[in-house]
């Protein structure tokens, strides 16, 4: 495994992402040292229980030295904290980075804030998760093998945007790059779509509750997402609701489609409805 190019990380935000990214880079770092800092002192608490060696509720503890900040929190608290760590001493050659399911608005958010500083704002979004939240569900391995995806719209120098493509890879990443607003047209329709359609099934499918002890894996597959944290995903989806209101009218007119097929009782197209379907997903390429 290649050296973590950055010896001094600071996570800011103590849920699923960032106490990952802390236990990864404590189990498999040798080179490198993680803070991992959560407002709330009972979560510091457990992540030391958990085996995170540096956690900390203190945020000039937390940025001390780092050349690395890496933002987990909400999008929309990530300027305030950023503008806090500024204050607490975070030096001004540290490369800032989030790991945010939206890029526009961090861009538009946090890099006024770097303005004056070496390095601008980078983004970057492991696209990594889990329907389980916040510290207890954590595993040094929830980024193993899975895409990132960085931007680059305020055009940080490439010695800076190599090292931050390493870290990722460091831990296990796919990278790519784009800018921002093709990155969130992106997510809209690979990402945020499919918890729309997740929720909605289990909104219909699970509409009488005491029958979901009748289920099969196929509707549990289908709507394990949609257990994801309620507060985060509207968060998520109003963001980037731009980006998600086309992939949704086509997700209606499709769903449009078969139900009129079904209501014609026409068995060869709905065949190739469901034909055109499979050879999609039997075309993803998933990573071992």
């Amino acid at each position: 495994m290649q050296p973590n190019p950055f010896s001094n990380v600071c996570i800011l935000g103590g849920g699923l992402i960032g106490g990952s990214i802390a236990l990864a880079i404590d189990r498999n770092s040798k080179d490198a040292t993680a803070r991992l800092w959560s407002r709330r002192q009972q979560t510091t608490e457990r992540a030391r229980e958990i085996g995170i060696l540096h956690p900390t509720s203190n945020l000039r503890e937390a940025v001390v030295g780092a050349d690395l900040c890496i933002l987990c929190v909400p999008v929309g608290a990530m300027p305030k904290l950023l503008a806090m760590a500024i204050d607490d001493g975070l030096p001004e050659d540290c490369v800032v980075t989030d790991v945010g399911s939206v890029k526009v608005v961090p861009h538009r958010t946090l890099a006024p804030l770097l303005a004056s500083r070496p390095c601008p704002f980078i983004g970057s979004h492991p696209m990594a998760g889990s329907e389980r939240n916040g510290i207890e569900a954590i595993t040094p391995e929830l980024l193993r093998n899975s895409a990132c995806i960085l931007t680059n719209d305020e055009r940080a120098n490439s010695s800076v945007t190599e090292k931050l493509e390493h870290f990722w890879q460091h831990l296990g990443c796919r990278t790519s790059w784009m800018n921002a607003a093709i990155h969130d047209e992106l997510v809209a329709r690979i990402s945020h779509l499919p918890h729309i359609i997740a929720a909605s099934a289990a909104r219909v499918c699970l509409r009488y509750q005491h029958e979901g002890r009748y289920c099969g894996g196929g509707l549990k597959d289908t709507t394990r997402i949609a257990a994801g944290n309620p507060n985060m995903w509207a968060e998520i989806l109003t963001e980037n609701r731009e980006a998600i209101t086309g992939p949704l009218r086509e997700t209606i007119t499709d769903l449009s489609e078969i139900l009129a097929i079904l209501e014609e009782g026409d068995h060869e197209t709905a065949r190739q409805w469901l034909d055109r379907a499979k050879h999609l997903r039997d075309a993803i390429r998933l990573p071992v």
